[in-house]
């Protein structure tokens, strides 16, 4: 279980300081994804981007199992 967690907080960070790239290649702001502006609200449903990032984490973890 602790060996778990420690893995989670690593990958927590190394996502942080890949934050930058991330933003630069603009994955949350694909087409598909769902943003509702109101007067005093904003609404946003990434849905494109998180079929990319589970696509992306599905093969990562394919390639490790073999």
């Amino acid at each position: 279980m602790s060996k778990n967690l420690i893995l989670i907080g690593i990958l927590f960070i190394i996502i942080g300081f890949c934050w930058p790239l991330i933003e630069k290649m603009h994955l949350g702001r694909l087409p598909g994804d769902i943003v509702l502006k109101g007067e005093n609200y904003r609404f946003y449903l990434p849905i494109t981007t998180s079929i990319v990032i589970s696509l992306i984490l599905s093969l990562i973890l394919w390639l490790f199992r073999r």
